[in-house]
């Protein structure tokens, strides 16, 4: 089994810098962190540069090849928020460390239908091939539950788990945002009761939300997660209501920013990000979702500002999907240095930020193998030229990727 020393970076280990430290990895697993050498281990010098855990993304529709373009960008686990990588049906990907990790709340609680419907054209079905762009998987669909009342709710949370959910995700969403009000959507009653038979059977419960309104029903509801950040301008109630349920945040700013008509393009124009993206890609992170123009995107900045000030767990997701213009302004693995960025945009340090991809992503989403540079965890990492711990746009400076020790060609 070979071994790996990573030698004169600058090392965030999660949570906090730790200096210039070794970090050396064995097979898949971080091995050692400080101390000298071992006898015939491969050096690799990470002078002037920052290794990090590798990032994730906690609110992706992915498929292989996204996985594999977020691996690029040093992106090592995505979190599928509507897809089928669940646990039966990802093996494979597993398996392969050419391309990022992946976990997935199977299909979302949605009344018939209600979001996220009407986000495409009519006849387009998501889906595709097993493994090419789509997210499609052969064999048998994945299970679709009924949220069509409060029992059919609670007795569909168990089947979600049997068919390989990592956690239950409830969308709650009328449609007004992105320009289709009226939608049908969970009631409150239902909305409850699959959130507590979810508790009932011990798993993590997440919320899309793109309104206050919204959000408060799902804290109401006892939700552990939002992976979405409301529009409108934050209240010191709604932030308050979060805070005091121990929820964690995941903003996708860049999500909200598409929404309201701001493209990707000055990232696509970044050329660390160029150079990765093919004509598809390229095309869609220039593109954008435009369905709420009216909006304001400082509104959520100070809705981001606000739920840090309060001590609220923030977690890095972008929301990305398929590489298609009208799902545009994010790209897999380049949208999640956007969204370090427009966190420390709004206010948090950018080792807060680094940790909100990292580390605290890993606990709330129960990940104990991962998201820091510790013995015995996963050699997931990123060595990244410069120091995004005080310049967050150095993240981008790609100059190695290890997924379960296994250094992606760069």
């Amino acid at each position: 089994m070979s071994t790996t020393a990573i030698t004169g970076a600058r090392v965030f280990d999660g949570e906090k810098p730790l200096g210039v430290t070794t970090v050396v990895i064995r097979g898949g697993t971080i091995v050692q962190v400080g101390g000298e050498v071992p006898a015939g281990a491969e050096v690799v010098d990470g002078s002037g540069a920052t290794l990090l855990p590798g990032l994730i993304d906690a609110h992706v529709h992915t498929d292989r090849d996204s996985l594999a373009l977020a691996l690029k960008f040093g992106v090592t686990t995505e979190l599928e928020m509507q897809g089928v990588n669940t646990r039966d049906r990802r093996g494979a990907i597993s398996e392969d460390d050419s391309v990022a990790d992946v976990r997935s709340s199977g299909f979302a609680l949605t009344p018939p239908g209600g979001h996220p419907s009407e986000l495409f054209p009519k006849d387009f079905h998501p889906g595709g091939p097993a493994g090419g762009r789509g997210g499609g998987h052969r064999g048998e669909p994945p299970y679709r539950p009924d949220a069509t009342s409060p029992e059919a709710a609670a007795a569909s949370v168990p089947q979600l788990l049997a068919h390989g959910s990592d956690y239950i995700k409830f969308m709650i969403d009328d449609g007004s945002v992105e320009g289709h009000p009226g939608l049908p959507m969970l009631d409150q009653d239902t909305l409850n009761a699959g959130v507590a038979a979810a508790k009932r059977h011990g798993a993590l419960t997440v919320a899309h939300v793109l309104t206050i309104d919204a959000a408060r029903m799902a804290i109401e509801a006892g939700i552990d997660g939002l992976v979405h950040l409301f529009v409108e301008p934050p209240t010191d109630e709604i932030v308050t209501m979060i805070k005091d349920s121990g929820a964690f945040v995941v903003p996708c700013t860049v999500l909200n920013a598409s929404m309201m008509g701001v493209t990707g393009s000055e990232l696509a124009d970044d050329p660390r990000v160029a150079r990765r993206l093919d004509t598809d890609w390229d095309a869609t992170l220039r593109s954008c979702f435009g369905h709420y123009p009216q909006g304001g995107f400082q509104d959520v900045l100070d809705g981001v500002e606000a739920l840090a000030d309060a001590g609220v767990d923030l977690l890095v997701g972008t929301d990305v999907s398929q590489p298609l213009p009208f799902l545009g302004g994010l790209a897999h693995g380049a949208s999640v240095h956007q969204e370090l960025q427009n966190l420390v945009r709004a206010g948090l340090t950018p080792a807060a930020a680094l940790r909100a991809a990292t580390a605290t992503t890993a606990r709330r989403f129960r990940l104990s193998d991962r998201g820091r540079i510790a013995e015995g965890l996963r050699a997931d990492l990123l060595l990244a030229g410069g120091d995004p711990t005080t310049t967050i746009t150095d993240s981008l400076n790609t100059r190695a990727v290890w997924r379960r020790g296994t250094r992606l060609a760069v």
